[in-house]
């Protein structure tokens, strides 16, 4: 699904009749800035929710501190839970959750360019990965990861 435009994401969207919602880390609302930016995306956008800190995570999306504790905010656990949260803490119908080290330099523990995915949609299974994009800098690890979650979302509303 390479190549998928925010337009013709709202349209399938819009065809299947799903609204969409999300829940961003690293990104700090970049994808539903571009959701909003497009005419008619408010048909299709529920909300967005940026929870950049360990307890907005906890907070507004119900994370749980013992996955934060034990997986750390880059991961596919909490990216899971985001996504699962983001569905369930509003009225859309499927939900993705970015997560990840955007740069400059890595954390203790994980790479720079290591961003978690989630996408939850209604009566299916959670699904998570892991792109690893490499230190390209934090502009473009963030471009790359909206653009990972649009084609994921695209992929869902097959």
């Amino acid at each position: 699904m390479a190549g998928v435009t925010v337009a013709g994401l709202l349209d399938k969207a819009r065809y299947w009749g799903l609204t969409i919602a999300t829940a961003e880390s690293c990104t700090g609302g970049l994808l539903a800035a571009e959701l909003t930016g497009e005419p008619g995306g408010s048909d299709m956008f529920e909300r967005g929710f940026v929870t950049y800190s360990n307890a907005a995570k906890m907070e507004l999306l119900g994370v749980r501190p013992e996955t934060l504790e034990a997986h750390g905010a880059v991961s596919e656990e909490v990216a899971r839970e985001m996504a699962d949260g983001a569905l369930a803490n509003s009225r859309a119908d499927i939900a993705v959750s970015i997560t990840g080290i955007a740069g400059p330099g890595p954390s203790e523990h994980k790479p720079e360019g290591r961003v978690c995915f989630g996408v939850a949609r209604k009566g299916r299974a959670t699904r998570v990965e892991t792109v690893e994009f490499g230190p390209r800098g934090r502009a473009k690890v963030r471009e790359a990861s909206m653009r990972h979650a649009l084609e994921m979302l695209a992929e869902a509303m097959e």
